[in-house]
């Protein structure tokens, strides 16, 4: 038995036993199991129910860092979990769609969002008895749960979650009334900075093993109702589940590249460094507390609403305080936890656990290692071709240079595969193969079958090239100038295929559409090449300028340079029209009409 499950092993014999020796922790613990299984099935049907909404409005609406902080404050509000809105934010700046400076506003924003939850506690769920509603709420929930259209099985769970959150609160309430005739809990108050720094511990603590600052502060709310927890113990709790809460993101973040580790380091400064202001200024934050309460008419003793209120108090303040600090929070971040040399040379940038959360985030951490695969993969067709990538892509005079050069690289185009790309493929299929395990929409499965088309071409372009370098070798040196010239026009060919391609990687063309175009225009004149080719093989061989073997070699050359050609335009289509499945099935269409009708008219 390994150290983990022997702890693990002596945990549930401690929780066994103490469920067993008291009824009321027995209560009390079945209530916050009951409210964590409504948070689960709470997250669980947004996450169904929006069905790439969240994501597109995620995207939509993030550009300014107000905006950003808005749809951390709705979304959370909304939904009652600042885990998923975190967990998606984080696969978002993953796969590279959101800047580090709109994540962390989102972050913020959540950190306000989840407020409300302290609000709906206070004021329903700690005012009256809610299981006369939980009740119904879970007939209903399971009944339209087991229903096959995803909008009702997403709003089951929703109303399922509801419901369980609901009658956990009643339990816990119910179990805190019990101690009242078995144990005073008050005994154990504390106060002072002692109790200050205590309870803030149990309110991490808390957090930490229940993996939900709601279920806390349901917690906390249900003691003070029956008067088991004192007022500022209970602040002080509410501070610490603040903190405990950014376990969560840090869990996250620990399965997400190094940005997702920004966002998940930027979620626990903002948090500790609320919780610290918190903790300094408790004695002038409780003042505040007490005015409101009185502005607002909330009667002296309603504590479950005023911790309501220092807890919406405490975390506005910590953004008004680190809001005008977010552009240095982002570059400290960025100076701290710096990207790896090995991370940007021949590893997997994008795919991770975290950008697998969604299947928008999904689509575009795969494309863009698609692309970092057509960058290592650049090098390996310009140096098998004996050029180098930026002659290729500066050079004015492309064919000129070309003919001009001689130089050979010396190259194991094996070795060099599996060190730049084949571990990034494996990771291309891996991940693709993962999220086509999960629940998405069509058009997604559909980008994702041609992102893995785009990666498998542009190794099959390597293989081509590979054949390829074998003449090329010896023929580009060649004192014979005629087949010098057909090899280094093979070169040209590859190479302008492999320029353009690279301007599009670049962002050269904003719209796709153009990219295409381009591309067409390529391939058209890749296939007068081809076909030409044989003739003019014929006509060298006719004159005597080249011998029956430079000939064979010529032709099947040829080939391998037309397939690597081919591949290459074919993975650049298949990136690009992956953006937008609907508009590239009418392309083809339209391009197989034409080339049907092409077909007649010959």
């Amino acid at each position: 038995m390994t150290y983990r499950q022997l702890v693990l092993t002596g945990v549930f014999g401690l929780l066994a036993f103490a469920l067993w020796a008291s009824p009321e922790f027995k209560q009390i613990a079945a209530g916050v199991a009951i409210f964590l299984f409504g948070m689960l099935s709470l997250e669980n049907g947004f996450r169904q129910f929006t069905g790439g909404l969240l994501e597109r409005l995620l995207q939509g609406t993030t550009d300014t860092i107000p905006k950003s902080l808005g749809f951390g404050i709705v979304s959370t509000a909304i939904m009652q979990s600042s885990s998923l809105v975190s967990v998606i934010t984080i696969s978002f700046l993953s796969a590279g769609l959101l800047p580090l400076i709109t994540g962390i506003g989102i972050i913020f924003g959540a950190n306000l969002g989840t407020t409300t939850g302290a609000w709906l506690f206070a004021t329903i769920g700690m005012k009256m008895s809610l299981s006369a509603f939980a009740l119904p709420m879970l007939v209903f929930g399971v009944v339209m749960n087991f229903q096959h259209y995803r909008t009702l099985k997403a709003s089951g769970a929703i109303l399922a979650g509801l419901g369980f959150l609901f009658l956990g609160i009643d339990f816990m309430k119910a179990g805190f009334e019990g101690y009242q005739s078995a144990v005073d809990l008050r005994e154990y108050a504390m106060t002072g900075v002692t109790g200050l720094l205590v309870y803030t511990g149990l309110g991490i603590l808390a957090t930490v093993i229940m993996q939900s600052s709601h279920a806390t502060l349901a917690l906390t709310l249900a003691g003070i109702t029956t008067g088991q927890i004192t007022y500022e113990n209970a602040l002080a709790l509410a501070i610490g589940a603040n903190i405990g809460t950014t376990v969560t993101a840090v869990i996250g973040g620990l399965g997400a590249n190094i940005a997702g580790k920004r966002l998940a380091g930027a979620h626990l400064l903002f948090n500790v460094a609320t919780a610290a202001i918190a903790l300094i200024l408790i004695e002038p934050l409780r003042w505040t507390v007490d005015s409101l309460s009185a502005l607002m008419s909330i009667a002296d003793d309603d504590y479950t609403v005023k911790l309501a209120l220092f807890h919406t108090l405490f975390n506005c303040l910590g953004v008004a305080v680190m809001l005008p600090l977010i552009s240095q929070l982002a570059r400290a971040l960025e100076r701290w936890l710096p990207e790896k040399a090995e991370e940007a040379a021949a590893r997997p940038k994008y795919l991770n656990r975290a950008a697998m959360d969604s299947a928008d985030s999904a689509n575009a951490a795969v494309r863009r290692e698609v692309w970092h695969l057509f960058d290592q993969a650049f090098i390996i067709l310009a140096h098998g071709l004996h050029l180098h990538r930026e002659h290729i892509c500066t050079s004015d005079d492309l064919e000129g240079m070309i003919n001009n050069s001689r130089e050979r690289i010396d190259i194991d185009m094996d070795l060099v595969y599996r060190q730049r790309v084949k571990e990034l493929y494996n990771a291309i299929l891996d991940f693709i193969s993962g999220r086509m395990t999960r629940m998405s929409p069509a058009s997604s499965t559909e980008s994702l079958y041609r992102l893995q088309h785009a990666a498998a071409e542009m190794v099959e372009a390597i293989k081509h090239v590979k054949h390829l370098r074998k003449n090329l070798t010896t023929y580009m040196a060649c004192n014979n100038p005629a087949i010098r010239h057909e090899y280094n026009d093979l070169r040209l060919r590859v190479a302008m295929v492999l320029r353009e391609t690279h301007r599009i990687y670049e962002g050269q063309f904003e719209d796709p559409s153009t990219a295409l175009l381009e591309l067409d225009e390529i391939a058209m004149g890749a296939r007068v090449d081809r076909e030409s080719m044989v003739a003019r093989v014929t006509k060298l061989l006719g004159t005597k300028r080249i011998d029956s073997a430079m000939a064979t070699s010529l032709l099947n050359d040829s080939a391998y340079a037309s397939e690597t050609v081919d591949a290459i335009l074919t993975a650049t289509r298949e990136l690009l029209t992956a953006l937008d499945v609907d508009a590239a099935r009418t392309t083809e269409a339209l391009s197989v009409s034409d080339e049907g009708q092409a077909g007649v008219t010959l």
